[in-house]
């Protein structure tokens, strides 16, 4: 399953579909043009449990460092992942 992105002026969305649908969603709106808020993620119930939500945060951090992003991850689960993960960090 492929992660896929698509971005509008003030908010952006990684998301991985099955069949035409999406089961995994991580949503972000922009703050300015050198942050982005990391809002929301969510894996249907067919999907949990097999760390696509995981997957959807450090390509969320890979994006942002590549464009010279910093990360403010409101969402819960977004922040823990990154809390959890040192290599992480280096986008907060």
């Amino acid at each position: 399953m492929q992660i896929q992105h698509e971005s509008s002026e003030t908010k952006g969305a990684f998301f991985i579909e099955k069949d035409g649908k999406r089961v995994a969603e991580m949503t972000y709106s922009k703050a300015g043009s050198s942050r982005i808020i990391i809002d929301h993620t969510e894996a249907s119930e067919e999907v949990r449990g097999q760390g696509l939500a995981k997957k959807l945060v450090i390509h969320g951090v890979e994006y942002a460092r590549k464009n010279g992003l910093k990360v403010l991850p409101l969402c819960p689960y977004a922040k823990s992942v990154i809390q959890r993960n040192e290599e992480l960090q280096d986008v907060l």
